[in-house]
């Protein structure tokens, strides 16, 4: 089957109107919004699912509270996410909101379809229950016997009459689909931590409630109006109500999903009910179910009390949507905790888009204009540059796997490798050197290698960094679409001649920055960026204090040793592969072999310096350092009391 009849089903979380929306649900969206505008792109018909969850008690007391009716306040915030979204340009194809007239018919639908089959039941329920978290839990789970243990607030005890979900019924079902789906949750360490809590046993799952009125209603059928649907299989099912289920089933070609992206806070929902639910209703798995950490600032959790969350729209407004975009998917390891700092932020735009992207754009116009009036011909490419060619091509071939792995920091790492080959290949060849020896040919030949390359990188970025790409295709004088994708990317051609079109400079250098004090949330403005003034650091008594933004600045985590070995020919150096709970563990040279031997790390936990710029040791990348304390007694490492998870932040 070719691709044009493929489809791909791409969905977000529906956001909960608790509140409007911050940069964790823009980082949700546009990793959603990169894997479609992919899809699309390689010809897939593709279906972009993303929208507003508005259901439950938690909203209905939010409305209470702002005297508002309880529709008015979920229309008034669902509005603020589909109109943010509509201002990134997000290429979503259905907004769908749970207070739809049709979503709500397709979830009683299903209600009613599980009931038949049996695996609905009416029976009493008398548990503690988080109003934040719309979820009861035993109490073997609660922290010190009363809060929740996802999000810490109090619990009440709630006892009321519930139908029930035969949850339980699908552990064997639900293990036997982990183990036979590798790929099923992604990152797959996360897999193993729902894997562990089904073979906990389930237990059956309350799906309705009567101690609130704001929900979607039991079929009339069932003569039994005071209960509303759980929140959770109410919102749950947008996913096929979207598609049309319930109604006319229109779209449900789509299904199952190729991607549910969602945030680890919800991913039990999403990994254990949900399949479940499928299940019962006789629907097919969905392909991946894909699940991202969370984003802090400067260091610290994000939270309105400490007025330090970030507002994406004033993040995109002050440094450009594009540069928002690529720092988001690029700066942090997809599964892994994100932290976000303008300072972070203008060291990518400077260096990997000024540096390494539109810089490669301003060479190769320069060269065009300077010797052949703009002109651009790749025609003798092969001739003279076929091993750059190759590199490139190697690169280009790993992208696909690792963008549907959810691997897009190593999608746009292995991306930046032919800017590599072209910015290097301009340095070794010479191309003002060329033309003074009269080597015109190959002066031309390397200016359509640099042009190619500029090509085929802006078509496999277009995804993540769409306006740019789009910049750059203008001037390079094509258009981005599938036809450009196959040609550039699977058949390995190169540009066809034309003439050269100058634009201004895409990256304009950001000089070191005032970067933000956190303020309070109702002012919570990012700057623009500005030249900044050096922190004057105080010296008393001989100590030169620092301010707390600067100790953020360096991001400390407890590791797990997994593998360790000694450097040959060195004294004191160990090779160690420590997990710092990313995808891939980080590579460490650590000088503590006259203290430590390789078999004394193995299995260990360690602290680690996680943002330190990379050094090479006899020949060893160095990707972090090792916090250790030294006396006339020797050296011992620093490390936790109790054993802790890889990646845990300190501090």
């Amino acid at each position: 089957m070719s691709n044009s009849c493929k489809k791909a089903y791409i969905t977000t979380p529906i956001y909960y109107v608790n509140d409007i929306a911050h940069i964790g649900h823009a980082y949700t969206t546009i990793i959603a919004d990169t894997l479609a505008r992919y899809s699309r792109m390689t010809g897939l018909d593709t279906f972009f699912l993303t929208g507003t969850d508005e259901h439950g008690q938690k909203i209905e007391e939010a409305a209470k509270k702002r005297g508002e009716s309880t529709q008015d306040y979920a229309d008034k915030i669902s509005a603020t996410f589909k109109n943010l979204w509509d201002e990134f340009d997000i290429s979503y194809d259905k907004f769908i909101r749970t207070t739809d007239e049709e979503h709500m018919k397709g979830v009683q639908k299903a209600f009613s379809t599980m009931y038949s089959k049996g695996d609905i039941y009416k029976d009493t329920y008398k548990g503690h229950y988080c109003i934040s978290c719309e979820t009861f839990f035993p109490e073997i789970q609660l922290v010190d016997g009363e809060f929740c243990p996802e999000c810490g607030k109090s619990t009440t005890i709630v006892e009321e009459e519930s139908y029930f979900f035969k949850l339980s019924a699908y552990e064997d079902k639900l293990l036997a689909w982990y183990n036979d789906t590798p790929d099923c949750i992604l990152p797959r360490n996360k897999k193993n931590e729902v894997i562990r809590f089904v073979e906990g046993g389930l237990q059956d799952l309350s799906i309705t409630r009567t101690s609130f009125d704001w929900g979607v209603k039991l079929p009339s059928d069932m003569n039994d109006p005071k209960h509303v649907m759980y929140v959770w299989l109410d919102a749950l099912m947008n996913y096929i109500t979207a598609l049309g289920y319930g109604k006319d089933d229109a779209n449900m070609d789509y299904w199952p999903a190729r991607v549910h992206l969602i945030g680890k806070d919800i991913l039990r929902f999403h990994a254990i009910y949900w399949p479940a639910f499928l299940m019962s209703l006789g629907l097919p798995l969905p392909k991946h179910i894909a699940a991202h950490g969370w984003w802090t600032r400067d260091g610290e959790k994000m939270s309105k009390s400490k007025g330090n969350v970030v507002n994406p729209k004033e993040v995109a407004d002050a440094y450009g949507l594009d540069n928002f975009r690529y720092f988001m998917l690029r700066e942090v390891p997809f599964g892994g905790d994100g932290d976000f700092s303008q300072k972070a932020l203008i060291d990518r735009i400077n260096s990997d888009l000024g540096n390494d992207l539109g810089n490669l754009l301003n060479r190769v116009i320069g060269m065009s204009g300077k010797y052949f009036d703009g002109e651009v011909d790749s025609s003798n490419v092969t001739k003279y540059y076929q091993n750059e060619l190759d590199e490139v091509e190697s690169s280009l071939a790993k992208l696909e796997p690792l963008l549907f792995e959810m691997q897009i920091h190593r999608y746009l790492e292995e991306l930046w490798r032919p800017l590599t080959v072209a910015n290097k290949a301009i340095d070794k060849y010479q191309p003002w050197t060329l033309m003074k020896e009269g080597e015109e040919e190959k002066a031309m030949a390397l200016n359509g290698l640099i042009a190619s390359i500029l090509a085929k990188v802006s078509v496999m970025l277009y995804p993540v960094m769409p306006k740019v790409c789009t910049k750059i295709s203008n001037a390079l004088c094509f258009k981005i679409d599938n036809d450009s994708w196959n040609r550039l990317t699977q058949n390995k051609e190169l540009l066809s001649p034309f003439n050269l079109k100058k634009i201004d400079p895409l990256f304009p250098r950001i000089e070191e920055a005032i970067l933000k004090q956190i303020e309070p949330e109702h002012n919570n403005k990012i700057e623009e960026p500005k030249i900044a003034k050096k922190t004057e650091l105080k010296e008393i008594e001989g100590i030169t204090y620092i301010g707390i933004e600067q100790f953020f600045e360096t991001s400390l985590k407890v590791g797990t040793v997994i593998q360790a070995e000694e450097v040959p020919k060195s004294k004191k150096l160990l090779l160690l592969q420590v997990d710092l709970g990313e995808d891939e563990p980080r590579q460490i040279v650590a000088g503590i072999k006259e203290w430590y031997s390789a078999e004394d790390m193995l299995n260990t936990q360690v602290c680690v310096v996680a943002n330190l710029k990379p050094a090479k040791l006899m020949g060893h990348i160095s990707q972090g350092m090792l916090l250790a304390a030294k006396d006339e007694d020797g050296l011992c490492m620093i490390r936790p009391e109790k054993p802790k998870t890889a990646g845990t932040p300190i501090g």
